[in-house]
């Protein structure tokens, strides 16, 4: 692995513009992009991006990935075995079963938690929980394992296409329709749930110009009715004598526009209609910027933000005709984006910390082939994303993860003094005795880790390079001297680590050679991991 250094901030870019970086493509810079477009920054992966440019990186990076093989049935057990699914099958595709969907629907996160730490050097799993936490469900309150995954699937078929294309989808999607009771919206009795979310949560959102009236929520429930998911052969319908013919006027907000009501083909197509007209108006593209720029970049919006950043990126998206990957590119590839102030400016969200203490200290979950012990370890991570306040799958509610949209605390919410400890108790535990299924153990591996480490054996540049991938921001002298000290156990020679860590190296099989740098490693990867520092991203 090639060595380089952490050079000192550039002023000059301090709130650089969305103009092309020109900066320096070093360490630093590859870490902040890995940790904002993956999760977390695994040395393989640094040294691989810094092997090319700054393009090359957005080149791969904005690749889509292929989609994960099938989740399966590993929820088996003696008095739970589903009838419809053999062990070690795909239960997609098998019919609904009331008594076995809470099983599957716990395997469903449990795969979704195993795609994101064995991830490719892609930004599509990031980009599948962005849209999951902008047009959410609730998997157990949808409570149809199948429809779960369908929704997830067409999230990540479009995570980075076209959302236009996308919200069309979603809106007649058989979660969704469940999820905002589209499934009952009938011209005799209009449900205004999804209408309103549509523009409220999904397309328009709350912003000063957001000024669309009751009467375009009413309209666009009209618009709906008679959508329906035929249980019985189960896909979507129009039931035309469900759906309100009549015209609908919108509010000055949309131009006073009117779609006009329509019978069979023509009343399926008003919802068509109803999508190009929401997508014309320009706080549609702005509103989408702002929720990318609070996910990826920093939760604060100023006014220079909203002019120099979110306008110029709204007009690439439309036009683009809201495409996103000419937005991500922009923006990944902009001098504001390397901006030291950009760094560090995130609290990493429950998912983003599991996923990331795994792929960056080299901790390798349970083999596809062990069935049951992959899902028993993957079904310990999802508990621990729920006693984070991240219950992957089941956000609180349709408006997603409130640290996402939560004024004035945003990411900040995360951290609070019940899921702290949290964070805190399952480091400790990955650390020091691992997390046991019925035939593995898996701990961070931190010896292999450091092996990683240009001159590992100098404590010195061992703790300098571990503060300036661990840690975005900078950190005061005394926190380094007391990670020094941790790594020396309190002695003052730098060669106490130097001849432990070397005599390892030489001698790897070793018992009592590996147990000493193992012992001073763990205490060191305890300090470091406690750190306030380690929250940030």
């Amino acid at each position: 692995m090639k060595q380089h250094t952490f050079a000192a901030p550039n002023t000059a870019m301090l709130n650089g513009d969305l103009s092309p970086y020109n900066g320096a493509w070093g360490r630093e810079q590859v870490i902040h992009l890995l940790r904002r477009t993956m999760f977390g920054a695994h040395l393989d992966d640094v040294a691989h991006f810094l092997e090319g440019s700054l393009e090359d990186a957005l080149d791969e990076l904005l690749q889509a990935t292929a989609t994960p093989d099938l989740p399966i049935n590993d929820y088996n057990e003696q008095g739970y075995t589903d009838p419809d699914v053999p062990a070690g099958e795909t239960w997609i595709g098998a019919p609904y079963n009331n008594e076995f969907e809470g099983g599957r629907i716990w395997s469903l996160k449990c795969w979704w938690m195993g795609n994101m730490i064995e991830q490719n050097r892609s930004i599509s799993e990031k980009m599948l929980l962005f849209w999951f936490n902008h047009v959410p469900i609730q998997f157990y309150e949808v409570f149809h394992a199948n429809w779960d995954y369908r929704h997830l699937e067409l999230l990540r078929t479009h995570a980075l296409g076209n959302f236009k294309s996308l919200m069309r989808e979603v809106t007649t999607d058989f979660a969704m329709l469940h999820y905002l009771n589209g499934q009952y919206n009938h011209k005799d009795a209009p449900d205004e749930n999804y209408a309103r979310e549509l523009q409220e949560l999904f397309c328009i959102g709350k912003g000063p110009d957001a000024h669309y009236t009751e009467g375009d929520v009413q309209a666009a429930a009209r618009i709906l009715t008679g959508w329906r998911v035929d249980y019985g052969i189960d896909r979507v319908i129009f039931d035309q004598y469900a759906h309100d013919t009549s015209t609908k006027t919108f509010s000055e907000f949309y131009g006073n526009h009117s779609i006009q009501g329509g019978f069979g083909y023509a009343g399926a197509r008003e919802v068509d209609h109803l999508i190009d007209m929401i997508f014309e108006h320009n706080e549609c593209a702005l509103f989408i910027c702002r929720k990318l720029y609070r996910f990826f970049v920093h939760h604060n919006i100023d006014e220079w933000t909203e002019e120099m950043i979110i306008v110029p990126l709204a007009e690439i998206y439309r036009e683009n005709n809201y495409e996103i990957l000419p937005v991500l590119r922009t923006l990944f590839g902009s001098q504001h984006f390397f901006d030291v102030l950009r760094r560090g400016a995130i609290v990493k969200s429950p998912i983003d910390y599991i996923v990331s203490l795994y792929r960056d200290f080299n901790t390798h979950i349970p083999p596809k082939s062990m069935r049951q012990s992959r899902y028993e370890h993957n079904g310990a991570l999802v508990y621990q994303s729920f006693l984070f306040d991240q219950n992957i799958g089941d956000p609180p509610n349709v408006a997603g993860w409130a640290a996402y949209y939560q004024v004035p605390s945003f990411d900040k919410s995360w951290i609070t003094t019940n899921t702290l400890p949290y964070r805190a108790a399952f480091t400790d535990w990955v650390l020091w005795s691992g997390i046991s299924t019925q035939a593995t153990l898996t701990q961070l591996d931190i010896i292999e880790t450091v092996k990683k480490i240009p001159n590992a054996a100098n404590p010195n540049a061992l703790v300098d390079f571990m503060v300036a991938w661990q840690y975005p921001m900078g950190v005061e002298e005394s926190l380094r001297a007391q990670l020094k000290a941790v790594l020396l156990s309190g002695q003052l020679s730098d060669y106490y680590w130097t001849n432990a860590w070397n005599q390892h190296l030489q001698f790897p099989y070793n018992a009592m050679y590996k147990e000493t740098v193992h012992n001073r490693l763990k205490s060191f990867f305890y300090t470091l991991l406690h750190q306030e520092e380690y929250q940030l991203a």
